[in-house]
């Protein structure tokens, strides 16, 4: 097809899959092959049936030749992915997080730059309405913020060897926290500087703790913690937090009714993580006088939400219109690197037990 985007997709787990799902579906790019180590002896959705299949990635980057790659492996591969992905002259979608550590986040994208190749990182929650519509209200509430988020998931049926495969390379305020310090950014446009963390091992199977919870602070006085933990002892009370206070008030994502599939506990149905049935503004404002609330909570109703699929949809139709109008993509790839060092200190503080500053 002329005028298309070639691309090799690396991965077809959860995110992977949905990813091709959008590439096959989308008439500006063309799927030249589909990557895994294991991928000829598990089966492919039956949509993308018919494209090459490569369990070894160096083949798969010469025979296909592509014009991009999506990345969407095990965490521990991301970085040498992208490195020779982007040495190949391939523009990179890559899942998050970009890489385990900030020497090897902060080499892909300076030589994304030095390259001039798009390097789209995969914060769905920067393509969500309701999220970015939170953002935005957020930084309505005067400073400091007080950013209060959390996703716990149990671990059962199809989501149980995932997690415990995934905390192989990642803990999972490491591996999901980036998502949810990008947005604590976003809300307070303000510099971290201090960041603790707690962890703890409760499941005997998996290779790392599986329960962890970070404290972050900015510089201009705000704070956030999250928290995050997958197992099959997580519990699915309060599992979904997200919940922003400022001096004028506070906003909150109240989350949809539950929607519970066959298999797969409430916290781990990957719909529930963006789903959102509406979001609360309360103002602080008082009378004077009896002190009663000058202001009704406002409750802003999200209609037509997108679903899993549809945000990794407009994912790519973002990376898509990256390459073709040639966006500056500096931000989203310092913030990318920033969201992650915040990580990375909390995963630090966790192992020397102490609380690390930020340069």
């Amino acid at each position: 097809m002329a005028n298309t985007v070639k691309v090799l997709v690396v991965g077809l787990g959860n995110m992977g899959a949905s990813h091709a799902s959008a590439y096959h579906r989308n008439p500006g790019f063309e799927i030249v092959g589909l990557m895994s180590r294991s991928i000829k002896s598990k089966p492919v959705p039956e949509e993308l049936k018919g494209y090459p299949l490569f369990e070894d990635y160096d083949e798969a980057l010469r025979v296909t030749r592509p014009d991009a790659v999506s990345i969407n492996s095990w965490p521990n591969t991301h970085a040498e992915y992208a490195i020779k992905a982007i040495n190949a002259g391939a523009h990179v979608f890559m899942e998050k997080p970009l890489a385990t550590n900030i020497a090897d986040a902060e080499q892909v994208v300076k030589l994304a730059k030095a390259k001039n190749r798009k390097l789209v990182l995969g914060y769905i929650l920067r393509v969500h309405p309701s999220w970015v519509k939170f953002t935005e209200l957020a930084q309505t509430l005067g400073k400091p913020l007080v950013m209060r988020l959390n996703l716990n998931q149990q671990s059962g049926g199809p989501t149980y060897d995932w997690h415990k495969n995934l905390i192989d390379s990642l803990i999972p305020i490491v591996d999901c926290g980036v998502h949810y310090v990008d947005v604590m950014c976003q809300m307070t446009k303000a510099r971290p500087v201090r960041v603790h963390g707690i962890g703890a091992k409760l499941w005997a199977e998996a290779d790392k703790q599986n329960y962890g919870h970070l404290h972050v602070e900015f510089d201009d006085g705000s704070v956030g913690w999250y928290e995050a933990g997958w197992g099959p002892m997580m519990s699915e009370v309060a599992y979904f937090v997200k919940d922003v206070v400022g001096p004028k008030g506070a906003v909150s994502i109240v989350p949809n009714p539950k929607a519970h599939k066959e298999g797969v506990s409430d916290s781990s149905n990957i719909d529930q993580h963006t789903k959102t049935d509406a979001i609360q503004y309360h103002h602080a404002e008082v009378q004077p006088g009896d002190k009663s609330f000058a202001k009704k909570d406002e409750i802003f109703v999200m209609t037509d939400e997108p679903n899993h699929q549809e945000l990794c949809d407009r994912e790519q139709a973002f990376f898509l219109k990256a390459i073709q109008e040639d966006l500056d993509l500096t931000e989203s790839m310092d913030a990318a690197v920033n969201s992650l060092r915040i990580v990375l200190a909390a995963e630090q503080s966790i192992n020397e037990k102490r609380v690390v500053e930020l340069a």
